[in-house]
């Protein structure tokens, strides 16, 4: 017997709770893998949209789509629409989830780099403080 036999459900990969995202970032990309074309990975709605749907307001949602675009878990593309009266104007983004083994590689990626940032900074006041070069020594 199938357990989920209306198929109204989604998948969400474990992953996406240990990219340091926020609940908004969360929400918005579980919305966008609810409405996702199984075999494409694409959907287009409106921040509108997204933003009733999430309990929140198009800025914030215009944010939060910006971070996850930044961080990897979803492409955007802009569309366009023609009216009745042939005005072409602009559409819904097109929405792309990637992959999130990517996402989990620009997430390591920049832990990484904050790390050796982190320790040549050290590395510097360590040489500094030892010739008395830096201010208030």
């Amino acid at each position: 017997m199938n357990q989920f036999p209306s198929k109204n459900y989604f998948t969400l990969p474990n992953e996406i709770f240990s990219l340091g995202l926020g609940a908004g970032e969360i929400a918005v990309y579980a919305y966008l893998r609810c409405l996702e074309n199984p075999s494409t990975y694409q959907c287009w709605p409106s921040y509108a949209t997204i933003g009733k749907a999430i309990g929140r307001t198009k800025n914030t949602v215009m944010q939060y789509v910006d971070a996850l675009s930044e961080k990897g878990l979803i492409s955007t593309e802009p569309t366009s629409v023609l009216t009745k009266s042939r005005i072409k104007k602009n559409g819904n983004l097109c929405y792309t989830i990637r992959p999130i083994h990517e996402a989990v590689e620009i997430f390591h990626t920049r832990q990484l780099s904050a790390v050796e940032r982190t320790t040549e900074r050290r590395q510097i006041h360590r040489k500094l403080s030892a010739v008395n070069l830096l201010p208030g020594a």
